[in-house]
């Protein structure tokens, strides 16, 4: 199979996150292989950004790359933390080169037989969601053409990711939206309970409703499921008003 057909398939694999279904970890790691395949390099790593701006290392093609990045998101300095801070690009780092940059990092990483590391930003506009983690055993540069499939991958890869990001996004939404909307079922068919048992107007027990939750220290919808469900609530309300 030719490297452009493989290029293809790693970018239609890429385009399946937007599945709701998709395991977003596993093509992470599929993306770290598949950067090893295209871009002469013998390692590589993925970060991600949380929500609070704290970074995690995601995924890795090897174990050496695994615990080379986490050495440096615990030392919080590397090429992939300033990617991720400015949003561009470190190319072609020579860790001899950059031992006074990042000094830890540089004697980890060549500890771990690598001499020379790049990072390209996950990144959709202005929203940096991340970076890749390249590492090189030897000062082969990453050349324009490496460079540029890499950062399509990334850029490809943070589409999708941010895609899965908004799809989970919107269910939480909905779900959030379809419980409100069957408390208020709920809550109704309390109140007409409530009125009709009671004799009293249906604002009347509503507000019987939200003094009860609010004296025992109760949700609204749960009183009121209680209530509509016939549970020790109801008599109690029935027979007592507030308590």
């Amino acid at each position: 199979m030719t490297r452009e057909r493989q290029l293809v398939e790693t970018f239609v694999e890429v385009a399946d996150t937007l599945d709701k279904d998709f395991d977003v970890n596993d093509f992470l790691h599929t993306l770290a292989d598949r950067c090893v395949q295209f871009l002469d390099v013998e390692a590589a790593g993925i970060v991600l950004i949380d929500k609070r701006g704290h970074l995690h290392a995601a995924a890795a093609s090897s174990k050496s790359a695994r615990l080379v990045g986490l050495f440096e998101l615990q030392s919080d300095a590397g090429p992939c933390v300033d990617c991720c801070r400015s949003g561009r690009p470190v190319v072609n780092a020579d860790l001899d080169a950059h031992t006074e940059r990042w000094p830890r990092f540089a004697d980890a990483a060549r500890a771990s037989g690598f001499a020379a590391v790049h990072a390209l930003p996950l990144r959709r506009r202005e929203t940096v969601i991340g970076a890749l983690n390249l590492f090189g055993t030897d000062n082969r540069v990453l050349t324009g053409d490496n460079m540029h499939t890499g950062q399509a991958l990334a850029d490809v890869a943070t589409i999708g990711i941010l895609a899965q990001r908004g799809l989970h996004r919107a269910e939480l939404q909905a779900t959030q939206l379809q419980n409100a909307l069957n408390s208020r079922i709920v809550i109704e068919q309390a109140k007409g309970i409530l009125a009709e048992r009671q004799g009293i107007s249906v604002e009347a027990a509503f507000t019987l409703l939200r003094e009860y939750s609010r004296a025992h220290n109760a949700r609204l919808s749960d009183t009121a499921r209680e209530v509509a469900e016939g549970s020790t609530t109801a008599p109690e309300l029935l027979r007592t008003g507030v308590s």
